[in-house]
């Protein structure tokens, strides 16, 4: 897939995840321009907030997941990425399970992570508990993150896209996202599967070491 049309498609899933916000602040902020509307005002008050910490939490993921988030090799807090999960996902319907005992994830394992969560979420919109766990070792890193609830479900176009190829209809702005959470994984020598049991789905990733600088 050529850069240009990767960035645009990512662009648009990013666009997507804030449309519903930044859409709920226009909305709260119309309210308390409305003289007519006081009795209103503390209700639209706690939607600006409430919609500005779902905007800024759902940028400061997105700046690490699907951003370069600055372009030298890395480890990251694991602590940190918990908090832009938690705070990512704090609307959604599954519980988050952290089970992330390494203190540090390298950039491109943490990536993946945080863009494997995404699909661990969505494969469970009717709720139940998202686990996420990542061992370290060497620099590599072994990520595996199970979804369960009623209903859990693996969208055929996204295990496609997260092995490399094309979903059927090309790529548009949900299986972009899948697509490129494979191509972190293939980029850092490593590889990523999906698998889908009755009210289960599982991810499972590995991740090599960064080669050391000559």
């Amino acid at each position: 897939m050529a850069a240009d049309q990767l960035a645009a498609l990512l662009c648009a899933r990013l666009c997507h995840d804030l449309v519903s916000p930044v859409s709920a602040l226009s909305a709260a902020l119309s309210v308390l321009d409305d003289e007519s509307s006081a009795d209103m005002h503390e209700d639209a008050m706690d939607l600006v907030r409430d919609s500005s910490r779902q905007a800024q939490a759902k940028l400061e993921f997105a700046r690490l997941a699907y951003g370069a988030g600055g372009s030298a090799p890395a480890t990251l807090d694991t602590r940190e990425l918990r908090r832009l999960t938690e705070a990512m996902f704090a609307p959604s319907k599954p519980a988050i399970v952290w089970k992330v005992e390494t203190p540090g994830l390298e950039k491109a394992a943490a990536r993946l992570l945080l863009n494997l969560c995404v699909l661990a979420v969505e494969s469970v919109p009717r709720g139940g508990t998202v686990t996420i766990e990542a061992t370290e070792s060497g620099g590599g890193a072994r990520i595996r993150i199970v979804s369960e609830g009623p209903r859990a479900r693996l969208n055929a176009d996204a295990v496609t896209a997260l092995e490399g190829q094309p979903p059927e209809g090309g790529y548009d702005g949900r299986s972009i996202q899948p697509y490129f959470a494979g191509l972190i994984a293939r980029n850092a020598g490593g590889r990523v599967s999906a698998h889908a049991d009755e009210e289960r789905v599982e991810f499972v990733a590995l991740v090599q070491a960064p080669a050391a600088a000559a």
